[in-house]
């Protein structure tokens, strides 16, 4: 039985990789030649990957959710067919290496007597070995501790620690460490991006799958470590060290008498109280000189130790400031209830959150001007009633307004072709195909943008069964990879929803989206050679958003006014 390497196939010039959503075969199964092996998911578009040959799925090289290359073997298919011929000559020089590996061996070396005094020479040297890396290494590290031991405070001595402690809790668990975890290409790009080293990704809990780290969570870490509220954490630690003598002196007071406080760092006091108060516990040394010096054993009968006024105890600063901090940590730590319990907290889906980052790019990217016209589109109307019957027939399909603007807007496209560029930098690339983007909607409630590929060649008939095939396949998840690349104009048909007119986002990196709005009856002024009328007419709104880094406002408001003439001077009597 030959066993074939499943490749996972290229799906476009700028996809290196895709993510495993679901195994349609376990190891075992039968496979059929062209039959969908798995479900992946792109920065594009999901889709199947199907098997070229006929078999038994034997092995299975990834999990649901990892993320793999392209070119990349996601499985072993064992089939019907003889191995090949080559694979036979390779079975046969198999034992003529291992028979040949025997005859190098030199099995007498090591009975020799110069290799008895080598490892007498290894046993005499030993001793200085264990010298060498045993012994110095307690020797120094203590030494350096008692060097150091008196200049370093004991914060277990200074009531309230037990207190300031908890201020900042972390949400990453510092004893956490994910040793052996795969990490995706875009998580080690990040990781390096933001000078994260391998270890401290391994201390990072994940919440992919089999506690895989997401991007999700190291973007989290990321905002937490460089928040305020992280720097606090580690705060009260590092700048409590005063000398060993002096904090003795000045615990008693603190720790016996209530009145008395000291004002930690990172601490406030209220907004009424103007006392100014030290940073550091050394500061406090210094502005409280007498207390320090107080030779009492029981300070707390000194009648020289008082409180500043309005200062409240340190237990109840230290509460107060608590839930501030939790607020603030709460922020890049997923939840997945609200505190109140009355709202409810939903983790975008992966469609959701590419459609939400490619957006918020473009706005960054494109500086956008919305130009609108009002479009009287009654012919156009009345043309589509009169043959929308005979067309269903004829063709098995239905023929809608979508491919009517589509030729519209290729029309005018051709009249204004700078509209049909994309720019690299300071360079406007003028594209010589027309490929139009269509918005549609999907049941769950997200939105893909399949693309009908040289719009320009196509007749009225060719574009509507074009838009009808990647609509049915769009809702029901079959499109392919190059069903969603190179577009160069995009429209969307915000009057589908009832909508007037709309702004829409730039569909990166195109220069322009055309959104059409809903067709209503409306009183308007026409204008005859007996003089102007009021009539009710079909009157729709078209809105051209556009880049003006390379698309000014007379070039966008022209080609709007070009499509929606157009609309208004449709043949009647158009055959299709």
């Amino acid at each position: 039985m030959a066993k074939y390497q499943l490749l996972l196939p290229k799906m476009g010039e700028s996809v290196a990789e895709a993510t495993v959503i679901k195994w349609n075969k376990n190891p075992g199964d039968r496979v059929d030649a062209d039959e969908a092996v798995m479900e992946i998911a792109t920065d594009k578009v999901d889709s199947d990957v199907p098997s070229p040959v006929a078999g038994k799925l034997i092995e299975q090289l990834y999990q649901e959710n990892d993320v793999v290359q392209v070119g990349a073997i996601i499985a072993i298919i064992e089939t019907d067919e003889p191995e090949t011929a080559t694979a036979a000559p390779e079975a046969q020089l198999a034992p003529e290496v291992e028979t040949t590996i025997p005859s190098i061996e030199v099995p007498h070396v090591a009975e020799s007597a110069p290799v008895e005094e080598s490892q007498t020479d290894f046993k005499e040297y030993t001793p200085f070995n264990e010298v060498r890396y045993d012994a110095p290494a307690p020797v120094i590290e203590n030494q350096e501790v008692t060097e150091h031991q008196p200049d370093i405070a004991t914060p277990v001595d200074i009531p309230g620690i037990a207190q300031l402690e908890p201020q900042a809790p972390s949400p990453y668990d510092q004893n956490f460490k994910g040793e052996g975890r795969f990490y995706s290409p875009l998580v080690r790009n990040i990781a390096s991006q933001e000078n994260i080293s391998i270890d401290e990704l391994d201390r990072i809990p994940g919440t992919g799958s089999e506690g895989r780290l997401t991007k999700d969570d190291l973007l989290s870490y990321i905002q937490y470590k460089n928040s305020p509220a992280a720097q606090k954490a580690e705060a009260p630690v590092q700048s409590f060290a005063p000398a060993e003598s002096n904090t003795h002196s000045i615990v008693q007071p603190v720790a016996e008498a209530p009145e008395t406080t000291v004002e930690p760092p990172n601490a406030v006091l209220p907004e009424e109280s103007t006392i100014s108060q030290p940073d550091t516990l050394n500061d406090v040394v210094t502005a409280e000189e007498p207390v320090a010096a107080s030779p009492a054993p029981e300070p707390v009968k000194e009648p020289e130790v008082t409180a500043p006024p309005k200062a409240e105890p340190l237990a109840e600063r230290v509460n107060a400031s608590e839930p501030k901090v939790e607020a603030a940590q709460a922020k890049p730590t997923p939840s997945l209830s609200s505190v109140s319990g009355a709202d409810e907290i939903i983790e975008m889906d992966r469609m959701r959150r590419l459609i939400a980052d490619h957006m918020v790019m473009s706005k960054q990217t494109s500086p956008h001007v919305t130009s609108f016209v009002e479009a009287d589109v009654t012919g156009l109307v009345l043309w589509r009633e009169k043959v929308k019957g005979s067309f269903e027939k004829r063709e098995n399909e239905k023929i809608t307004f979508t491919p009517i603007f589509i030729e519209a807007v290729v029309k005018a496209i051709k009249d204004f072709p700078m509209i049909n560029v994309t720019v690299n930098g300071t360079q406007i690339i003028k594209k010589a195909a027309i490929n139009i983007s269509m918005a549609t909607a999907l049941p769950s409630g997200n939105l893909i943008v399949p693309v009908i590929k040289k719009a320009d060649e196509l007749n009225l008939l060719g574009i509507t069964k074009a838009v009808n095939d990647l609509a049915n396949r769009a809702r029901t998840g079959k499109l392919l990879p190059d069903d969603v690349r190179d577009g160069t104009f995009t429209i969307t048909n915000v009057g589908s929803f009832g909508n007037v007119m709309g702004t829409p986002i730039i569909n990166q990196p195109q220069v322009a989206i055309l959104a059409v709005g809903t067709i209503k009856k409306k009183p308007a002024v026409i204008e005859t050679p007996q003089g102007d009328v009021i009539a009710i007419r079909h009157m729709m709104f078209l809105s051209l958003s556009y880049d003006h880094r390379v698309v000014d406002g007379a070039l966008g408001g022209s080609f709007v006014r070009r499509v929606a003439d157009y609309l208004e001077k449709w043949d009647a009597n158009r055959d299709i």
